[in-house]
């Protein structure tokens, strides 16, 4: 039997309160991004089990040990146990920036690679804005 909420497609993050969370990533940016979206919907996840990475972490989601959230560069490889939703309520965001050595930004392959993480963001539904 599936999970109660795996026919939903977009799930309130206050949906997930009471559930179990397996954590995907070490403590760090990502995992704090992760614990404010969820403090911001008045609660905080309890980790039960920590993935060391996203394909981990999907192998215990997919074992039912409880729920995660993972950026969706974290699944480009999808477990097939898994159920994938948008969650809400608030929508966790992560920025990522492209850190440019001074002197260097010129080189066309420089060019080339921001190019593709502006697209990669653009397709994912983010603003892929670089100044």
């Amino acid at each position: 039997m599936g999970h109660r909420l795996a026919a939903r497609r977009v799930l309130d993050l206050t949906e997930l309160a009471e559930e179990p969370w397996v954590g995907a990533e070490p403590p760090g940016p990502c995992r704090s991004l992760v614990h404010d979206a969820c403090e911001a919907a008045g609660f905080r996840p309890a980790v039960t089990v920590d993935g060391a990475d996203y394909l981990t972490a999907q192998g215990f989601v997919a074992a039912g040990l409880g729920v995660s959230l993972l950026p969706e560069l974290g699944l480009i490889q999808r477990h097939p146990g898994v159920t994938v939703h948008r969650v809400r309520g608030p929508e966790p965001v992560r920025t990522l920036h492209a850190a440019v050595r001074e002197g260097a930004w010129g080189q066309p392959v420089l060019g080339a690679m921001v190019e593709a993480l502006r697209s990669a963001a653009e397709a994912a539904g983010g603003r892929g804005s670089v100044p």
